[in-house]
C-alpha cells in the first residue's frame, strides 16, 4: 500500500513534521509504501482565481500527482489560533481546484475522492492540536476523503521525541501507529472493493 505523510508546517523543527516522520517510519515498518512529502519542496504561491486564471503553476500540478498517486494519506495537522494553518488550507485550495481543459486534472474532485486520510497533530499545549483536526475533518471530508474514526492529537509535544526522532512515550507511539494501521487497513479494503 503507498501512504502519503505529510505536515501542515514548513518550520524546521515544527513537532508535526517530526511527527509525520513517525508515521511514516511506522508504516514502513508495517510494511507500506511511505513518502514523506515536505510542502517547502513546492512552490505554491497563495491562491487566489487571478492568478490560477494565468495558469496553474507546475508545482501544483506536481502536488496533485503526488497526492493522486497514493490511495492512503496521513495529515499531520498543527494548530494556529484553534484551527489548521494558512500553509495547509492553502495546498488543499491548489490541490482541489480544477485546471481547465487539462486531461486528468479538470476534475476538482481529483486528487482527494476516495482517499483514505488519517489525522495527526502535535501541539506542546496539552489538547496537542486537536482542535485543527475538529476543523480539518469536514474540508477532508467535503472533498470526498474517507476519514479514518481514529486520530491522535500528541499533547506537550517539546518533550515527546527522543533524541532518535522516535516518540519517548510507548503508549504514544501506539496510538500513533493505531491510525496508521487503521489507515492502511481501509485503504487496502477500498481498493478491493473497486
Amino acid at each position: 500500500m503507498k501512504l502519503l505523510v505529510f505536515a501542515g508546517s514548513t518550520r524546521q523543527q515544527s513537532f508535526n513534521r517530526r511527527l509525520a516522520v513517525v508515521a511514516a517510519d511506522i508504516a514502513r515498518e508495517l510494511g507500506a509504501q511511505a513518502t514523506l512529502l515536505e510542502l517547502a519542496d513546492y512552490d505554491i504561491p497563495m491562491y487566489h482565481a487571478e492568478l490560477e486564471a494565468r495558469g496553474t503553476p507546475p508545482d501544483v500540478i506536481r502536488l496533485k500527482e503526488a497526492m493522486d498517486a497514493h490511495p492512503a494519506w496521513i495529515i499531520c495537522s498543527p494548530e494556529y489560533n484553534g484551527s489548521y494553518t494558512g500553509l495547509l488550507k492553502n495546498t488543499i485550495d491548489w490541490a482541489s481546484s480544477p485546471v481547465a481543459g487539462h486531461p486528468v486534472w479538470a476534475d476538482g474532485a481529483r486528487p482527494f475522492a476516495g482517499k483514505v486520510v488519517g489525522m495527526l497533530s502535535a501541539s506542546n499545549g496539552l489538547l496537542g492540536g486537536l482542535r485543527s483536526q475538529s476543523h480539518l475533518a469536514p474540508l477532508l471530508i467535503n472533498l470526498g476523503c474517507w476519514l479514518a474514526p481514529r486520530h491522535h492529537a500528541l499533547g506537550q509535544a517539546a518533550s515527546a521525541f527522543g533524541d532518535d526522532g522516535r516518540l519517548l512515550d510507548a503508549g504514544q507511539q501506539a496510538r500513533v501507529q493505531a491510525v496508521v494501521q487503521q489507515v492502511l487497513w481501509a485503504a487496502e479494503r477500498l481498493q478491493q472493493a473497486d
